[in-house]
C-alpha cells in the first residue's frame, strides 16, 4: 500500500515518447511543478497534453512547448501564451479547444467508464463539426466523447502514503476528475502525512485512484498576472 516514490524523476520513470498526459492546474494555480520539470528534462517528445491551458511563456506547461516536447494540446483556453500562439499559427502544433464545462465533463465520464454523452454546449457552432447531434425532448444535443490518458500528473496540499488526497481551495480545480481518468496517476504533494493523519471525510482522491505519490519542493506558486489598484486620493 506504500505508494511512496522518492521524486519526480522516480515517478515519471516509464513516460515514454507519444504519452498522453493530463496536467492538473487552472492558469498556474495548482500545477504540478516538479512532475512538469522533470518531464522537461526527461526529454521526451510527441506528447498529447489534456489540461486546462498550456501555462504562460517560461512557466508551467509553457517550459514543455518551449522544450518542443508537445505535439497535440487539449484545452479550453490559451490566451496567456504567447508561444503557443505562434506555434499554433505556424502549424507546428496540434490544438483542440473545448468548451470548460463539456471539458470537465469529458474526464469525469473517462473515469466512470462512459464513452459519451450528450450535452447543449456547442450546438451550432464551429465546436460541433464532425459530431454526432441529436434531439431530445425538442432541443437539440451534441455527443462528446470522454477523455482519458496515459498518465495523470495531479497537484494536492496533502496526501498520505497510501494516495488519499486533499486539495486545497481553487487548487483543487481539474485534479479530481483527472486522478480518476487515467492508466497511472502520479500525485505531487506539499506534505506527505502518514495513514490517519487524514480525515476520511476530506478526502477529495481517495487512494484507489493514485499509483504513486511523492513530496514535492520549490513550490513557486506563481500568478499570470498582478493587478494593483492604484490608492485613491482623499
Amino acid at each position: 500500500m506504500n505508494k511512496v516514490v522518492a521524486n519526480a524523476e522516480e515517478a515519471i520513470r516509464d513516460v515514454e515518447n507519444g504519452a498522453t498526459i493530463m496536467v492538473g492546474g487552472f492558469g498556474l494555480c495548482g500545477i504540478p511543478e516538479n512532475l512538469i520539470r522533470a518531464l522537461v528534462r526527461k526529454g521526451v517528445k510527441n506528447l498529447t497534453t489534456i489540461s486546462n491551458n498550456a501555462g504562460v511563456d517560461g512557466l508551467g506547461m509553457g517550459l514543455l512547448l518551449a522544450a518542443g516536447q508537445i505535439q497535440k494540446h487539449i484545452g479550453t483556453y490559451v490566451g496567456e501564451n504567447k508561444l503557443l500562439e505562434q506555434m499554433i499559427l505556424e502549424g507546428r502544433i496540434e490544438l483542440e479547444l473545448v468548451p470548460q464545462g463539456t471539458f470537465a465533463e469529458r474526464m469525469r465520464a473517462g473515469g466512470a467508464g462512459i464513452p459519451a454523452f450528450y450535452t447543449p454546449t456547442g450546438v451550432g457552432t464551429l465546436v460541433a463539426e464532425n459530431k454526432e447531434t441529436r434531439e431530445f425532448d425538442g432541443r437539440m444535443y451534441l455527443m462528446e466523447r470522454a477523455l482519458q490518458a496515459d498518465f495523470a500528473f495531479v497537484k494536492a496540499w496533502k496526501g498520505d502514503r497510501w494516495g488519499n488526497l486533499v486539495y486545497r481551495k481553487t487548487a483543487r480545480n481539474f485534479n479530481p476528475m483527472m486522478a480518476t481518468a487515467a492508466q497511472i496517476t502520479i500525485a505531487e504533494v506539499e506534505q506527505l502525512v502518514e495513514p490517519g493523519a487524514l480525515d476520511p471525510d476530506r478526502v477529495h482522491t481517495p487512494s484507489v485512484f493514485v499509483q504513486r505519490i511523492f513530496e514535492g519542493e520549490l513550490y513557486e506558486k506563481r500568478i499570470e498576472k498582478r493587478k494593483v489598484r492604484k490608492p485613491s486620493r482623499v
